[in-house]
C-alpha cells in the first residue's frame, strides 16, 4: 500500500481511561468526542503523520458529577484547555504489526513527549466498498506532568486518585 488519507470512523472507534480509586480499586471512563487527522500506509506505520484531538468536555465516567468535577479547574479545566492533542513526531516499528508512535501530547497546557504502543488490526472493504482499517492503541500518561494534582488524602493513609491513567483506544479508519 502507498500513503494516503484516512478519516477516522467514530462511531467504530473508543477513547478509555482507568485510573486507581483510594489506591486499590479502578475506575474507567471515556471520552465521545474525538478526531484524527491520518496520512498513512496502514501497513507500514513508520512514515505516518497522526494528529489526534480529544474534546475533554466529553468526558464519560458513567457518574454525573465526577464528570462535571472532572471537568473543572480542579481537573481539565476545561472553559481553558478544551481540548487534549496528540502529534506524532516518530514512529518505530518493534514487531509485525506493532509500533512505537511517539510524540508531543499537549493536555491542560502543557505538551510533553509520550509514547504508545500501536498495533495494526488489520484492513477490510465494508459493505459498502469503502477501505477501512483497525488499530489498537495503549499507553500510560502521569496526570501530575501535566499539572493535573488535585487529589484528597485518605484517613488511612494514601490519596484518593492514582497518578497514573492507563489509556487504551480502538480505532477504525476509512480510507479518504
Amino acid at each position: 500500500m502507498t500513503k494516503s488519507k484516512w478519516n477516522l470512523d467514530p462511531t467504530h472507534s473508543g477513547v478509555d481511561f482507568s485510573v486507581k480509586h483510594m489506591m486499590f480499586a479502578t475506575v474507567k471512563g471515556g471520552f465521545t468526542s474525538f478526531n484524527a487527522e491520518i496520512d498513512a500506509d496502514p501497513t507500514d506505520l513508520t512514515t505516518a503523520d497522526i494528529t489526534f484531538t480529544v474534546d475533554l468536555a466529553s468526558v464519560d465516567t458513567r457518574n454525573e458529577d465526577r464528570d462535571n468535577h472532572l471537568r473543572s479547574a480542579d481537573f481539565f479545566d476545561v472553559e481553558n484547555h478544551p481540548s487534549m492533542t496528540f502529534t506524532s513526531t516518530s514512529i518505530e516499528k518493534t514487531d509485525d504489526d506493532e509500533y512505537n508512535v511517539t510524540g508531543d501530547l499537549t493536555l491542560h497546557g502543557v505538551t510533553k513527549s509520550e509514547t504508545f504502543v500501536v498495533t495494526f488490526e488489520g484492513t477490510g472493504i465494508d459493505p459498502w466498498g469503502n477501505e477501512k482499517a483497525g488499530f489498537g492503541v495503549e499507553g500510560k500518561l502521569k496526570r501530575s506532568d501535566y499539572g493535573l494534582t488535585w487529589n484528597a488524602t485518605l484517613e488511612a493513609g494514601g490519596v484518593l486518585v492514582g497518578d497514573q491513567i492507563k489509556v487504551s483506544l480502538q480505532l477504525q479508519a476509512a480510507k479518504a
